[in-house]
């Protein structure tokens, strides 16, 4: 008898820029050969609990399992299983996914979620599924975390799996053709992710204790061949590399960027500064002669040593900043840089310093993207900048319904933390910031954005931003509203 599991992808985005559930069809990889499944979305779905429960009642499911990052998916999938629980007392629900691998405590004591799995999830899925439908004892699967009774037990981590011995994602368990999107990349745009994890250890990146500083990436050929795949399967002319990191390695990136030269697919994707600047010039040529059209990286600030703080000193340094996105201007490649600003100590001098890195980074390369959010701390061992955060006050949420609030939805988008040193002169003057620059430097992305308007936008920003004086933008913040015209945010969160 095949057993049917059922796969829950919360809300993650607005309207029509859904993207594939990449690490749902990452576990399904594992188990499709033995199990059946049904995808429900709730970027697609209006009612996803009422899906939920009407797909187990007549798959008979026993398992519902979701992948929960914070924020608006964290969010709904609260309330989401809530209701499925009080519904289906007897579905059994797993969690995996970052918030569940750094808060699996509060999770398994939520009284809504029976199993958490922390950290890379294919092999302990696997061995978790087998368990729970063949009989065996939960001891014995790793990476697990559960209630026993009042004692939270949490078996030892699998080894790490290397992503070229796991199978491709299994797409004809869905329909691909509801995710592909239309952006300033192409038409037919869909996403991928090539790797899994990052090698490095910043200091306000939840990814660290996920991941502990390992990067597992697919071969350049294995990438190779599902963007063949992808293109003549769906004809995409767009595709969005969702890794943390996907340029660690420049033989690697070289390689998939020659193996996608004539595909005719526009790409975006993140790397590292630092990284970035010992490439080749001819592996840039290389990279922009296959489609790269923009390059997402982490700046976070306009202090050295704050970026020291983050441990993204040394070689990542503003300098470095500067210098790579000189370089991409040359290949024609947008940078896009995200910023963290807010930072404690010094919060406001934080603030000051960076805001005057982002006016050169302008001056250097006009063309760049601009992400801007305010410092919140993440679950990080040996982190100085929680260590302080927690010194001036700060606390983490203590149950799943408290993370799950308005205020720590803010927080967990990093637009509104509400932390101690993070006022509303604070915030305001950084959002006051960034609605007159997004506006005298529009954003290159827009596809709707004509050059009438473009011209326009310039004009009304223009004197506050040669004067720096962003406070109150009223004007700006209406010509928002009524034209609607996109402000910088990165393609993958």
């Amino acid at each position: 008898m095949r057993h049917t599991i059922l796969y829950y992808n919360p809300i993650s985005t607005s309207p029509g820029k859904q993207r594939l559930p990449m690490s749902l069809l990452a576990i399904h990889a594992v188990a499709a050969a033995d199990y059946d499944a049904v995808f429900i979305d709730g970027n697609l779905t209006a009612d996803p609990a009422a899906e939920i429960i009407a797909h187990a009642q007549r798959t008979r499911a026993k398992l519902l399992a979701v992948s929960v990052m914070p924020g608006p998916q964290l969010r709904q999938a609260v309330k989401v299983c809530h209701a499925v629980k009080a519904a289906l007392p007897g579905l059994t629900i797993l969690w995996g996914g970052y918030f569940p691998s750094n808060h699996a405590e509060v999770v398994v004591r939520s009284q809504i979620v029976d199993y958490a799995i922390i950290g890379q999830g294919e092999a302990a899925f696997r061995k978790f599924i087998d368990t729970f439908f063949r009989g065996g004892s939960l001891h014995d699967v790793p990476s697990l975390a559960y209630l026993d009774g009042e004692t939270v037990v949490k078996t030892p981590r699998a080894p790490f799996v290397p992503i070229n011995t796991l199978p491709w994602y299994p797409y004809d368990a869905l329909d691909v053709t509801r995710y592909i999107g239309h952006s300033y990349l192409g038409r037919r745009v869909l996403s991928h992710h090539s790797s899994w994890g990052c090698p490095f250890s910043c200091s306000f990146c939840a990814i660290v204790p996920l991941a502990q500083k390992r990067w597992l990436a697919e071969s350049a050929e294995r990438v190779v061949q599902i963007m063949h795949y992808l293109k003549t399967r769906y004809q995409i002319d767009g595709m969005e590399f969702h890794d943390m990191d996907f340029f660690v390695n420049e033989q690697r990136s070289r390689a998939i960027a020659e193996g996608m030269t004539g595909l005719d697919i526009r790409w975006w994707g993140l790397g590292r500064v630092d990284t970035l600047m010992t490439y080749d010039e001819t592996t840039f040529a290389t990279l922009a002669r296959s489609g790269l059209k923009m390059l997402f990286m982490g700046a976070e600030s306009g202090s050295d040593e704050t970026l020291k703080l983050m441990n993204k000193g040394g070689k990542s340094g503003t300098a470095q900043t500067l210098a790579i996105i000189e370089r991409l201007k040359h290949h024609g490649i947008v940078p896009e840089l995200s910023f963290v600003l807010g930072n404690p100590p010094d919060p406001i001098a934080d603030i000051e310093q960076t805001i005057t890195f982002i006016r050169k980074v302008k001056q250097v390369n006009p063309a760049t993207e601009l992400v801007l959010y305010l410092y919140t701390p993440v679950p990080q061992e040996g982190s100085v900048m929680l260590d302080e955060a927690v010194r001036l006050g700060f606390r983490f949420p203590q149950t799943l319904e408290e993370w799950a609030s308005d205020e720590w939805a803010d927080k967990a988008l990093r637009r509104n933390p509400g932390t101690p040193w993070s006022a509303d002169p604070i915030r305001r003057r950084i959002r006051n910031f960034e609605t007159v620059i997004n506006a005298y430097y529009p954003t290159t992305t827009d596809i709707r954005l004509h050059g009438a308007m473009r011209r326009l936008l310039g004009a009304l920003a223009g004197w506050r931003y040669r004067l720096e004086f962003y406070a109150a933008p009223l004007e700006l913040k209406l010509l928002q509203r009524m034209v609607h015209y996109r402000r910088p945010e990165t393609m993958g969160f």
